[in-house]
């Protein structure tokens, strides 16, 4: 389906959705990615593909980026809608 005047629209993953989620919790924190995949001990170029939306996050890997932001899993994914 095209969008008016002809631009196509450009439908955003679930992952990506979920990368967005993660990134505007992240900089509410004032933290950068370095600083946050160092944190939750994890690997800053997965980190990064996480947030970009380019991988498929496990529960574990969901939990443990929730815990590094101090919410809730829920909390973390509410208002996205795939």
């Amino acid at each position: 389906m095209a969008a008016p005047y002809g631009c196509p629209m450009k439908k955003q993953t679930l992952a990506q959705l979920v990368g967005q989620a993660i990134r505007r919790h992240r900089t509410d924190m004032g933290l950068s990615q370095d600083l946050f995949a160092d944190r939750i001990q994890m690997h800053r170029a997965y980190y990064s593909a996480i947030e970009r939306g380019e991988k498929n996050v496990t529960l574990p890997t969901l939990f443990r980026v929730a815990t590094g932001l101090g919410v809730s899993m829920s909390e973390l994914l509410r208002g996205i809608n795939g």
